[in-house]
């Protein structure tokens, strides 16, 4: 455990990595119960990372720690990751009107809170597949007179339609879909009048080029133990032909020796 920041405000998460520690701690015999029970409970009562600091200072192994150190900062996040991804902030763009006209965000733009967009005659494009998120949830707001929006969300978000439709509609094949650990949720709303909201679920065009090169490579490794299949096969098929060969050698040589022999039998009683 490090002594960094010790008047920073200790987290619940943090806390618990400190009990995991104890609990081993106490598997191994480096604590007894009563120990065990007293740092447990001075782990809950702690506020701060100087509190929690030195409650497994003393628990080594050979001069070393005896479990790996708990670290009191967050280790940066994966890049590319969902946590990488949400990166707080006001966003990069926060609106996106298209009159007779239309318009994009695509590419790698951060998404607000809230983006609302207005589409009268016209279209516009919301492509989240490589965006940031300032906030876990975000609302795309669209208002569609006789127009319409194609919102593209990326595999692993969860999404929510709101939106109210005359002579017009909101797209829901999308909601439903359980969004994977730490990803963004993203809320559709808004209203259409004579025009329509899309909202469609797409990868990325590296995540389809390297879903690509799996599957060819995979058809390759295929390939490979087939011919090593084929290969094994015709070796067998091969060995077991040059042993019938040779049984049949044998089974001739066998027979031709036990004619001479009878023959020459034959002669010996001539004589």
């Amino acid at each position: 455990m490090t002594d960094e920041a010790p008047e920073l405000r200790a987290s619940d998460a943090d806390r618990e990595r400190v009990a995991e520690v104890l609990r081993d701690a106490l598997a191994e015999g480096r604590l007894d119960m009563a120990e065990f029970e007293e740092r447990l409970d001075a782990t809950y009562q702690a506020r701060t990372y100087g509190e929690l600091a030195p409650i497994t200072r003393d628990l080594p192994v050979a001069g070393q720690p005896a479990v790996p150190p708990v670290s009191l900062t967050k280790a940066p996040a994966e890049s590319g990751s969902w946590p990488a991804r949400v990166v707080g902030g006001e966003g990069s763009s926060s609106w996106g009107v298209a009159v007779m006209s239309g318009f994009q965000r695509k590419g790698r733009w951060t998404v607000p809170r809230r983006f609302n967009c207005v589409a009268f005659w016209g279209g516009g494009e919301i492509d989240l597949r490589e965006a940031n998120f300032a906030e876990h949830e975000v609302v795309i707001n669209c208002v569609t007179i006789m127009g319409g929006v194609s919102v593209v969300v990326p595999p692993g978000v969860e999404v929510v339609v709101r939106g109210v439709g005359v002579m017009g509609g909101f797209d829901h094949r999308e909601e439903g879909v359980p969004g994977e650990p730490g990803a963004p949720r993203v809320i559709v709303t808004g209203f259409a009048f004579w025009g329509g909201v899309g909202v469609e679920r797409k990868m990325t065009r590296a995540e389809k080029r390297r879903l690509k090169e799996e599957r060819r490579q995979d058809k390759l490794d295929r390939k490979a133990a087939m011919r090593e299949l084929h290969s094994d096969f015709r070796e067998d098929v091969e060995e077991a032909h040059r042993r019938m060969l040779d049984g049949h050698r044998d089974l001739m040589h066998d027979r031709h020796e036990d004619r001479r022999e009878r023959r020459e039998e034959r002669r010996g009683g001539a004589d």
